[in-house]
């Protein structure tokens, strides 16, 4: 038996409450024991709806948990998507303050930029790489509100996907240069190798993930727009990072977006 609204309700403005006070809450299938995926997305959706009505855009999308390196590390079996808004955008190479999250992980990404409206059910693979404007090298901010990073897959739906932040490359790249199911990774932090991974990865090929999302959205009567940012899912397993801590991205044919994190003492 799915929640009702009320809790629903209640359910997002704890989450909402975790956001502002920046302290982790417990499993919320622990303190709701009836929260079911039946839950989850309209817990995620009252979130987006409550920043919406403060000014904030949505900026995109993202998919999550495609890969098996992701899955098995989440104890999930299935991809999960979220909304990206604005004020999780960050500019590459420029300080991240750390504080603005609760427990970050790091994704590496090939993210797609829309030229054009992708509405469905019914997307192809040919109908969304023509909707691409062009690809670009990402890094992908998770984080949780959910204490210790204890999920299951309702929690981190309901927690809007886990979504934190993005940081986007500023090379963009044809979507038809590069074979993007073999483009290899390699995910550095301070220098070190921390993780490779090819597209190939994601779902098969992240165009892959990008129809699952547009078929899924649309048969909600929500359709990906120009100009928006779609996030396919991770190459390798995320990383946790800290203040002070560099990471960069490589992706063999598309390029490289480096995070940089800033130190406590930075304001």
């Amino acid at each position: 038996m799915s929640l009702d609204a009320a809790t629903r309700l209640e359910v997002a403005q704890a989450l909402l409450a975790a956001y502002r006070s920046r302290k982790p809450i417990d499993p919320l299938t622990q303190t709701w024991p009836g929260l079911t995926l039946e839950d989850s997305y309209p817990i995620q959706v009252l979130q987006v709806e409550h920043r919406r009505a403060a000014g904030a855009r949505v900026r995109g999308h993202k998919v999550g948990l495609t890969s098996a390196a992701m899955q098995r590390q989440m104890h999930v079996d299935s991809p999960d998507y979220g909304t990206l808004l604005e004020g999780m955008f960050f500019a590459e190479h420029q300080p991240i303050p750390t504080g603005a999250f609760l427990q970050p992980r790091v994704e590496p990404e090939v993210a797609f930029v829309l030229g054009h409206r992708l509405t469905g059910p019914g997307v192809t693979a040919a109908q969304a790489v023509s909707a691409i404007d062009y690809v670009l090298p990402a890094l992908e901010l998770i984080d949780s509100r959910i204490r210790d990073w204890q999920i299951t897959l309702a929690d981190t739906i309901a927690d809007n996907a886990s979504s934190g932040g993005v940081v986007l490359g500023s090379r963009p790249t044809a979507v038809g240069a590069v074979d993007l199911r073999l483009s290899g990774c390699v995910l550095h932090v301070n220098g070190a190798v921390a993780g490779t991974g090819a597209g190939g990865a994601v779902l098969g090929s992240p165009v892959t993930s990008l129809v699952w999302l547009a078929n899924i959205l649309g048969g909600q009567g929500v359709a990906l727009e120009a100009g928006q940012v779609v996030l396919p899912g991770s190459i390798t397993a995320s990383v946790p990072v800290h203040p002070g801590d560099t990471v960069t991205a490589t992706f063999a044919g598309v390029g490289t977006v480096t995070a940089c994190f800033a130190t406590e003492e930075d304001p």
